[in-house]
Parts: structure tokens; C-alpha cells; sequence
């Protein structure tokens, strides 16, 4: 047990956050926290880091455990590179690294036995610190962030706000404490940075508590889920998916109880109306009255607060078959971003996928005419009707309340319509008098996808509509839009969505546009070929690489051992008088045994990378 919470209670500003719940995270757990937004997951993990007290309840942490949170790893000395801004996670094996210069040079100016057998001692700590992997490990987190390897020795004045914020998640990775505590760490990585990001936590070797919305992000990374609802925790055990399974299965199992409790409480009901007016009978309808007050009741799970938003967009007007057409459009503002040519049909799906800064919300802009095309063209069909949903809430007015803002938009409807409208997206009695500019990030999206739904358009051009929303609210949305008889274009980076509604996908990359007519399925199958085939072209000619996993995993697995037996042989030369009493063969000793954890790394990535076909085979 690395850390546990024992009927812990919080209560702030006057609110019940969570009450008597029991929370345990062991060594190398993956654990996935979830629940609505407002459900107290944030809250938790302040508890976890220090920043809340438990207002009743008791925690134990294990000796010497180190909790790390991301919000308290935040870079503010912008005059330090990126490079430095790393050395404090480094530190240990810095000062290891300056010993071992020090008595390098100490043994090249004077021969002494004892500097030597120290020298080897140093050399082992530096190792067991990872001091021949730590630079090559930095590299992979940063680069795997989207930086390049030159970035490093930029000043951090030179990154954005949300650079900044990578650097700050890569060197939280990089110090690897034994309880690494994540809150929505997919918010704005594009989606390579995100699939590569899965497959670092997936490996790391320490525990993790992670809360997210994003459901693929999970399945892939979490082993164990805590879901947080109405202020109690349940553990459940497995992925994301699992649990759904699992939730399920006990839904079903309550909802049969409750119907067979219900139908026996009706019986005994009947029984007590039917004989306790009856002398004979009195004291038989008493027994069953007491019975009944007795009886442990089963809540009916249909009335569990699990309220989504209701919408139903539907387009007004059919409009023509032909929806949209672009011809070589150019997108961009100095210069161009994309360049786009296609053409959209009524009734399709069009997910538009890309990294950051390629032009996928710009060229929406373009479309709905917010930004001037560079060049090309673009026709709308018969009758099409835009509605578009911006990912900025731009068109709110922060001054209105919720009603006013939805009524000014809509003043030919009636007032009753507006409220159900409202309704329908949660905003019920008084919410409807806030003000806009007091929203919640995902209140903002509900109300603009209220707007968007009483619009009744044809066709619908969503710029990252699951942002802010939580899962249930996710799952509200892909319901709704999975249900409308209009055309989609979209930019999403929730790859769960992306799978859910859209029919075909759009890849912005290096400025061009490649389109895949099958869906995200086929983006994904055709770019696993890609690398495939690109891996097969980089191998070196002398490599014995067979194509199937089976065929490569025990010689992966021997040249391990081999070479892990060829390691500590080398380590334990260290300790001969032959080594340590000659400063040049130490040398060389050092340069053979950095060389070995090279090739032990790389076995163990060809290693892994077997293991995964190898899985993929055996799910075909």
C-alpha cells in the first residue's frame, strides 16, 4: 500500500464534497478517477497533494513516498533554458556526474588505489541513477512532447504559455515520483503527442492517478477506475471499458432487485389492505406493516441523479445533395496553413484531424466565412444551412444571462419554448438568470449547443464540441448528433467521438490534405502500414527481422539475457585490481558497459514492439 484514504469526509464552503469514502492506490497502479464535472475528482486530488485537509477521516502514506501533482511543477524562471529547466529532476545524477570529473581528473594527474576502488564505486551509483540513460531519456519526453532536440537550449521566454506547460508535464515525467498525479493532461496536445503520451504511462513503472474525459486515453493507460458519484467512491477493477461493462452489470442486477422488491412490497400491501380491518387478521396485517417499515429498501437506479443533456438537432430543411465543394482552397492568415480539395455530401461525417497549428479550426473559419480564403474556391449546395459551433464560445456575450442569451437569438419563439429548451440542457429554475460570463466551461458548450440545436440547420460545422463536457455529457452529445439527418464537418482530437460519429476523416500533415472515405478505422489501418513499411525500409540489411511476432520474441528474449549476463560481467570487473589499478582499461570498461545499456535498450524496444504484434495477432 502506497497511500490510503480511510473514511475520509470533505466539506468546503458549506458543500458536502465527498463523505466516508475509502480510497487506496498500490505500488504501480494505474488509476483512472472519474465522474461528472463538479463531482469533487479535482478535489480529491488536492487532498492527495497537500492542499486540502480531509475534514474527517484518516490518510496514510507509506515512508518516503513522493507525490507529485503537475500544478505544483509549474516553470517561472524564464531566463533558464529548457535544458536547465530540467537539471533540477536531474540533480542526484549531476553531482554524480561532477564527482566522477573531479576524480577523473584527481586519478590522471596521480596514480592512488584507493581513488581507484572509489572511483569504481561512484561509477556503480552513477549507473544504478541512470546516469548512462538520463540524457537520452530527456531527449525521448521532450521530443515525444513535439518539441525538436534544439529546443533545448532555447530560454523558456522564447516558448508559449501552453509550451511552457509541456515542458513543466515533460520534466514532472522526467522526476518520476512514486505517486504521479495527472488532471486532464490530453487538454491541448494534439493527437500524436496524446497516442505517444499513452504509450509512456502505460510503461511507467510507478503509480498514477489520472483523471480524464477522454475515454480512449484511459482504457489504454489505466488498470484500475475509482468512479466519484454523489459523493461516495466505488473501485472498480480493469480499464475504462471494464467498468463501463461492470457499472452496467450492476445497474441491470439493482434494476432487477428493485422490480422484484417492489412487486413483493405490492403483494404484502394487498395482504395488509385486504385483512387489517379484519378482527381475526388484525395482528397477521400488523406483523407484515412492521415487516415492511423493516424492510431494507432498494433504490430504484432509474431515479440516481445520472441526468445528461437532452438535444435533438434536426435540420428544418432537407437541402441538396451536394452540401459543400472545395477546390483547392487555401487556408491561413501571413501565409497558408492547408490546402484543401473535397467534396461533401449530404448525410456524411467529415472528422478534420491534425497536430496543433495545422490549420484544422482555421479552415473551418474559412468555411463559415469568419477568415478570407488565400486562394481557391468554395460552393455551398441547394438550401444548405450552416450551423457552426466555435470552440472559443466567441459569439457568447458574457453580459446576458443564460435566458437572454438564448432569447435574443430566438425572439419569435415563445418564452415556454425557451425554458424547456434550457431545460433540456440543464439549465432549470434560477440557472437561467446567471450571467453568461460566470459559466462553467462546460455550461458555455451546453448553451451554444442549445443555440445550435434550435437553429434547425442542415449543416453542422463543430470546432472541438466535447471540450469542457464530461463523459456523461460526451456520450449525451454522441447520441444526439448520432440521431440527425444533416451533414457533419467536425475538428475533434477525442478519438472515442471520432469513432462514434465520424464516417470519414480529413488529415492535415505538412500542409497537405489527404482524405480517408472509411473512417478513422481506415486512417489508423493505413497509417500502421505506413510505419510498417518505413521500419521495414530503415532496418539494417544484416538484421534478421522476420515479420511475425512469434518468430522474433525468443531471440529478442535470449539476446536479453545474454546481454544482461554480459552487463553484470563487465560490472563486476570494476572490483579487479587489473581495472582499477589502470585508469585507461577503467575508461575503456565504462565506454563497453554504456555501450551495452544501448543495445539492451534497443532490445527491449524491439522487444516490446514484438509483444504487441504478437498481441495484435492473436485479437485478429
Amino acid at each position: 500500500m502506497l497511500y490510503q484514504i480511510s473514511n475520509g469526509s470533505l466539506y468546503l464552503g458549506g458543500n458536502d464534497i465527498f463523505e466516508d469514502v475509502d480510497f487506496q492506490v498500490n505500488e504501480n497502479e494505474k488509476i483512472a478517477l472519474v465522474g461528472r464535472n463538479g463531482s469533487g475528482k479535482t478535489s480529491l486530488l488536492k487532498v492527495i497533494v497537500g492542499e486540502n485537509d480531509l475534514s474527517r477521516g484518516e490518510i496514510h502514506v507509506a515512508n518516503k513516498t513522493q507525490i507529485a501533482y503537475l500544478e505544483q511543477n509549474a516553470l517561472i524562471n524564464d531566463a533558464l533554458t529548457a535544458k536547465e529547466a530540467f537539471a533540477k529532476v536531474f540533480a542526484k545524477v549531476l553531482a554524480k556526474e561532477k564527482e566522477l570529473e573531479e576524480l577523473t581528473f584527481e586519478l590522471s594527474q596521480k596514480h592512488d588505489d584507493e581513488a581507484v576502488l572509489r572511483f569504481a564505486k561512484l561509477q556503480e551509483e552513477y549507473e544504478n541513477l541512470g546516469g548512462y540513460t538520463y540524457q537520452s531519456e530527456m531527449k525521448t519526453v521532450f521530443t515525444g512532447f513535439g518539441f525538436k532536440i534544439e529546443d533545448l537550449d532555447r530560454p523558456l521566454s522564447s516558448f508559449s504559455g501552453g509550451e511552457k506547460t509541456k515542458i513543466a508535464f515533460a520534466r514532472l515525467l522526467l522526476s518520476k515520483p512514486d505517486l504521479l498525479l495527472l488532471d486532464e493532461p490530453t487538454n491541448h496536445l494534439d493527437l500524436s503527442t496524446i497516442e505517444w503520451l499513452e504509450g509512456y504511462l502505460a510503461k511507467y513503472k510507478k503509480a498514477m492517478i489520472l483523471v480524464s474525459h477522454d475515454r480512449t486515453f484511459l482504457d489504454r493507460t489505466c488498470n484500475v477506475v475509482y468512479e466519484m458519484e454523489y459523493g461516495k467512491l466505488k473501485r472498480y477493477s480493469g480499464n475504462y471499458s471494464s467498468f463501463v461493462e461492470q457499472k452496467k452489470n450492476d445497474f441491470d442486477r439493482q434494476e432487477a432487485a428493485y422490480r422484484r422488491q417492489q412487486k413483493e412490497i405490492k403483494r404484502l400491501e394487498e395482504l395488509i389492505e385486504k385483512f387489517r380491518y379484519k378482527k381475526n387478521k388484525a395482528a397477521f396485517a400488523q406483523s407484515k406493516i412492521k415487516y415492511l417499515e423493516r424492510m431494507d429498501k432498494v433504490e430504484d437506479p432509474k431515479k440516481a441523479d445520472t441526468k445528461s443533456f437532452k438535444a435533438h438537432f434536426v435540420s428544418a430543411v432537407k437541402g441538396g445533395k451536394n452540401v459543400l465543394s472545395l477546390d483547392h482552397l487555401s487556408c491561413g492568415y501571413d501565409h497558408e496553413l492547408c490546402n484543401v480539395t473535397l467534396d461533401i455530401l449530404h448525410g456524411e461525417r467529415v472528422c478534420v484531424m491534425g497536430n496543433n497549428g495545422c490549420g484544422k479550426s482555421t479552415l473551418l473559419k474559412t468555411i463559415v466565412g469568419d477568415i478570407k480564403a488565400l486562394g481557391g474556391y468554395m460552393l455551398f449546395g441547394h438550401q444548405i444551412e450552416v450551423g457552426y459551433f466555435d470552440q472559443n464560445l466567441a459569439q457568447m456575450h458574457s453580459e446576458k444571462t443564460v435566458l437572454e442569451e438564448l432569447w435574443d437569438e430566438y425572439p419569435d419563439l415563445d418564452k415556454q419554448v425557451i425554458r424547456n429548451t434550457l431545460g433540456a440542457f440543464l439549465f432549470s429554475s434560477d440557472e437561467v438568470f446567471k450571467t453568461v460570463s460566470v459559466l462553467s466551461g462546460g455550461e458555455k458548450v451546453r448553451l451554444a449547443l442549445a443555440k445550435l440545436m434550435l437553429k434547425g440547420a442542415n449543416f453542422l460545422i463543430l470546432d472541438e464540441p466535447t471540450n469542457h463536457l464530461d463523459i456523461f455529457s460526451k456520450e449525451a452529445l454522441e447520441a444526439a448528433l448520432s440521431d440527425y439527418d444533416g451533414t457533419i464537418l467536425m475538428v475533434s482530437h477525442d478519438r472515442y467521438f471520432i469513432k462514434k460519429i465520424a464516417t470519414s476523416c480529413l488529415v492535415l500533415e505538412n500542409g497537405k490534405a489527404t482524405y480517408y472515405p472509411d473512417g478513422y478505422g481506415d486512417y489508423i489501418d493505413r497509417k500502421k502500414s505506413i510505419n510498417k513499411s518505413e521500419n521495414k525500409d530503415n532496418r539494417p540489411k544484416s538484421s534478421n527481422f522476420k515479420p511475425k511476432a512469434k518468430y522474433n520474441l525468443k531471440k529478442i528474449e535470449a539476446e536479453l539475457v545474454r546481454l544482461e549476463e554480459l552487463l553484470e560481467s563487465k560490472r563486476a570487473l570494476r572490483f579487479e585490481p587489473e581495472y582499477y589499478h589502470d585508469h585507461q582499461k577503467m575508461q575503456k570498461l565504462d565506454e563497453e558497459i554504456d555501450d551495452i545499456h544501448n543495445l539492451l535498450h534497443h532490445e527491449e524496444e524491439k522487444w516490446e514492439a514484438a509483444m504487441l504484434e504478437k498481441e495484435n495477432e492473436e485479437h485478429r
